[in-house]
């Protein structure tokens, strides 16, 4: 009996690591948004508002700078049973050497990208044992970035915005042994998603090449093989209402915040029941061969081509390599639109 119910807590333990998401970005995310301007109006604690926004202020631009990295947060145990919640593991192929910078490039980006996260964002794969003197930076919206106290969390697990001008100051002014992840299927490669898929949305996403020729940090391919398969996801049938519902509200939230809104479900709180937790499936994230490219500050339209064409071959050399070690066929083949 001692020992089911240690199982039992073992399992509580996971979904409530998972769970976390709902605090920090709903109450910790809703307080100082709410707060502050009911503090600055109507309480006697409006000098604290005010402090608070200007420290805001003061500390505005660190997000894209240095930011507040902190190896006890990417250490903590919460990460663990999050890890361990699907579980998700980091396969290394070949070393990265300290002496360049790099750009780790992420497929696929899933409903959520749980496997980039864990990997990068924490220490619960053991990713500094895994590749030694490389600091990973997990690149995210800039708009979570613009919340109170959300945002010294995110910072804390080494995340930064996926702007040019963040991400260009990683690779070009902390020296070298650097590596920013950067999701690039983003936001209409999450509506893509699905169990047993193998596409990503990658054709008209070349600004990744850009800025590694401009910086000169060498191209990663990675890919997390399991992620697709972590939610169920709904496409309504063409002509229904509920399909021209999901279709409106697609193209609203990528257009005012850089976000998709998937029809999703997952598990709830237990694994047989319906809900919103995603499902405990294997994620194994594989990083491939880094692929080394020239400094050209001004790259001309043909040379990202010819640069892009090179990752995609890489790309599907990793997939095609490691497909059926995690879930695929010998016939399951690599889909780039």
């Amino acid at each position: 009996m001692a020992f089911f119910s240690q199982l039992d807590l073992q399992e509580g333990l996971r979904t409530l690591s998972v769970l976390q998401w709902v605090p920090v970005y709903i109450i910790l995310g809703a307080i100082p948004i709410c707060g502050i301007p009911y503090c600055l109006l109507f309480s006697s604690l409006w000098p604290l508002s005010v402090l608070l926004l200007i420290w805001l202020a003061y500390d505005w631009n660190t997000h894209s700078q240095d930011g507040r990295r902190s190896a006890w947060v990417r250490n903590w145990t919460l990460w663990k049973y999050f890890q361990s919640y699907f579980p998700v593991k980091l396969v290394k192929t070949h070393d990265l050497s300290p002496k360049h910078n790099y750009i780790i490039v992420s497929h696929p980006h899933g409903v959520l990208p749980h496997g980039a996260f864990i990997n990068f964002a924490t220490e619960a794969t053991g990713f500094s044992r895994i590749f030694p003197s490389i600091t990973p930076f997990l690149a995210t919206l800039e708009g979570i970035f613009w919340i109170p106290i959300v945002r010294d969390y995110v910072m804390s697990m080494g995340i930064c915005p996926v702007s040019e001008l963040a991400l260009k100051h990683k690779l070009t002014q902390k020296g070298s042994g650097n590596a920013v992840i950067i999701v690039v299927g983003g936001a209409s490669e999450a509506l893509l998603c699905r169990p047993g898929a193998s596409m990503v949305y990658l054709k008209n996403h070349k600004g990744f090449v850009k800025l590694a020729l401009k910086t000169g940090a060498y191209l990663v391919p990675s890919y997390s093989f399991g992620e697709n398969d972590t939610f169920n996801q709904e496409t309504f049938p063409e002509g229904t209402w509920l399909r021209f519902f999901q279709k409106n509200f697609q193209k609203i939230g990528k257009k005012i915040l850089g976000l998709s809104f998937c029809t999703f479900h997952g598990r709830g709180l237990t694994r047989s029941s319906w809900g919103f937790l995603p499902f405990n499936h294997p994620i194994t994230t594989v990083v491939g061969e880094p692929m080394p490219v020239p400094t050209i500050y001004d790259p001309d339209k043909e040379t990202v081509a010819k640069y892009f064409e090179l990752y995609v071959s890489a790309l599907r050399k990793l997939f095609d390599q490691h497909k059926t070690k995690y879930g695929f066929s010998e016939t399951q083949e690599l889909a780039i639109v």
